[in-house]
């Protein structure tokens, strides 16, 4: 590597979690691509510009095995086998095979009951005897765990544990804990498939056991099981921190919180302008160079890791006009919230018609909806996989 010496982020602290688009400009400022220590005390490269982004995002020297990791590269590889870890052509047959059954269709159709479940949570926190609530805990986190766990058909009383192993896998800062909470979650996921597999349902993960593409593949169990673990994880995780950060943003700029609630048919440009201003998910996975490369004047050896800062490209300047101002009526084509490519998320439309509803549904309930504390004391995740608030003090007025 070069002789630079890399930023290290875990130095950075609470000021980082809570803002770190700063951080990015100076760096962008420098230049697109830069050396960082991650949190786990590995060194990688961090990608912040949006066009080397994109580039990035598409360039097949980059591979997401961690069988092209260096011999050194000090963080573990992730247990089970599913398409954010694969590349071509096994990440086409992965996603073909996903893709048959998290149609269109079967997303559509869980519009009626989100909307219940988004009522149903509003009713008990509008119920609160002192119109206060912590916006994660009673609306943005049970909203989409119960969605995704009753797509997988992951029983009622079973939400509670998934959310503490989904939770700690994705972003305890304890590599020991996340290691922990990977065997937890497969632990509970053979145990669900085996119930699916003896009694299956309606459910995705029913439709996950039984399909079959033309030329008779289908998932195998490790495949399977990879997968469970990818839908449920991703499938809450952005859809809780896009609420959270989205309603963040409408709350510190009341000007387009105004303009919102007098139109909801900006509704759906607002949320593409959440997710480029202050997006779910603040990074992509590792990505690990199969051969030299360049990119953005830096080179990249063999075996070292990239990481794509979703975040920071979608603040880029030369591709955003104005990026720190947060505009629903701004043209957002082109952000990466939800990656580029054969990456791109599967279950963005998901994660858009749940947010979409979600804070529709609260603002039109919530007139008097506001901060209850003050903005730079709001507790922000550590990290830079993904990006959210771990509470959100709201009031709303007494019941």
């Amino acid at each position: 590597m070069a002789t630079e010496a890399p930023l290290d982020l875990a130095a950075l602290g609470d000021d980082f979690a809570r803002d770190p688009y700063p951080t990015y400009e100076r760096l962008r400022a420098q230049g697109p691509v830069h050396r960082v220590w991650m949190p786990e005390g590995a060194e990688v490269w961090l990608v912040v510009g949006h066009a080397e982004a994109r580039a990035a995002l598409t360039d097949p020297r980059l591979s997401k095995q961690w069988k092209n990791a260096a011999a050194d590269f000090p963080i573990s590889s992730p247990s089970g086998s599913h398409m954010m870890n694969s590349d071509p052509p096994q990440h086409t047959r992965l996603r073909k095979l996903v893709a048959r059954e998290f149609t269109p269709r079967r997303i559509e159709a869980l519009r009626p009951r989100v909307q219940e479940i988004t009522d149903e949570l509003l009713d008990k926190m509008l119920a609160a005897p002192d119109g206060r609530a912590d916006l994660v805990d009673s609306f943005s986190f049970p909203l989409p765990i119960s969605v995704i766990c009753e797509l997988m058909g992951v029983p009622f009383l079973d939400q509670a544990e998934v959310r503490r192993w989904a939770d700690a896998a994705i972003s305890a800062p304890d590599p020991a804990v996340r290691r922990a909470a990977a065997a937890d979650a497969a632990k509970f996921i053979a145990a669900l498939v085996e119930e699916k597999r003896s009694r299956p349902g309606e459910d995705l993960l029913s439709a996950l056991i039984r399909t079959v593409d033309e030329e008779g593949d289908r998932l195998s169990l490790d495949e399977l099981m990879g997968t469970v673990f990818l839908v449920i994880v991703a499938g809450h995780e952005t859809t809780t921190n896009l609420i959270g950060n989205g309603v963040c943003a409408l709350l510190e700029n009341p000007d387009q919180l105004a303009d919102l609630r007098a139109d909801f048919a900006l509704l759906e440009g607002a949320v593409e302008e959440m997710l480029r201003y202050d997006g779910a998910v603040e990074s992509a996975t590792f990505r690990f160079a199969v051969e030299p490369l360049e990119m953005g004047g830096r080179r990249i050896e063999r075996g070292e890791a990239v990481m794509v800062d979703l975040n920071a490209a979608n603040r880029d300047g030369a591709r955003f006009a104005d990026p720190d101002r947060f505009d629903i009526r701004r043209p957002t084509a082109g952000h990466v919230a939800f990656g580029h490519g054969v990456h791109h998320c599967l279950g963005a439309p998901l994660a858009r018609m749940e947010a979409r509803i979600a804070i529709r549904s609260l603002l039109e309930r919530c007139p008097r909806l506001e901060l209850d504390a003050d903005p730079h004391q709001v507790p922000w995740r550590h990290g830079i996989l993904v990006r959210g608030p771990h509470h959100l003090p709201v009031r709303f007025g007494a019941a």
